[in-house]
């Protein structure tokens, strides 16, 4: 029993090691071209080894998205949680993402950002998982949104689900335009349209100081 009990925990470590590269690695080249072969090369185990785990291209990629899954959620969504819901919540959601993009939590930028793109006319498990993942975190951008509106901290006629449309995708446009031109302009241009949407909805200026005083180009 101890033997076993061992072996599944280098196991489970073994696993861990491969997927933190194989999200990195998907991250730059794309989770399309992610294969066994190319993984066991980039984090420096065999070809068995990396078989072994995961069994075959298609497993992989399932793995790799659930593992950025984690890594997204650890990084944006638990830190934002330590605010009461509401405006506070969403002001560290926002200015969380930023920091997750700007800062490479992902060594290419967003993991979904590109792999998203990629299998979004491909049919099947990996595109499903993905849209599991992206409509999770939209949900959770409405889902703090409506609390905000509850709460009377914005008006109440605003849509949750529109400004969390409106919100990711200005932040999914600062990430691409980032990388694309090498610069952290695009996250300031997305704080002032995301402050500018916040304050037209009627949250407090005070309140918003977070998401609208950091700057971006000397991070």
């Amino acid at each position: 029993m101890i033997e076993t009990d061992g072996r599944r925990l280098r196991g489970d470590a073994s696993r861990r090691l491969v997927l933190d590269h194989a999200v990195d690695l998907a991250s730059i080249e794309g989770l399309d071209g992610l294969s066994i072969g190319r993984l066991a090369d980039a984090a420096h185990v065999s070809k068995s080894g990396v078989a072994t785990l995961f069994g075959t291209k298609e497993r992989l990629q399932l793995a790799t998205v659930d593992a950025a899954r984690q890594r997204f959620v650890a990084t944006v969504i638990e830190p934002a949680r330590l605010e009461p819901r509401g405006i506070r919540r969403i002001v560290a959601l926002l200015d969380g993402w930023i920091a997750y993009s700007r800062d490479r939590t992902f060594t290419g930028g967003c993991f979904f950002a590109g792999a998203t793109s990629e299998f979004d006319t491909k049919p099947g498990p990996v595109r499903d998982a993905l849209a599991a993942a992206l409509a999770e975190w939209n949900g959770y951008v409405a889902v703090s949104f409506g609390y905000a509106v509850a709460q009377g901290e914005l008006s109440g006629s605003d849509d949750p689900e529109q400004f969390a449309f409106e919100a990711t995708a200005l932040l999914d446009a600062a990430n691409n335009r980032s990388l694309l031109g090498g610069s952290n302009q695009p996250y300031a241009f997305a704080r002032r349209a995301l402050v500018a949407r916040l304050q037209a909805a009627g949250a407090d200026a005070a309140v918003l100081a977070r998401l609208a005083d950091v700057d971006d180009l000397a991070a």
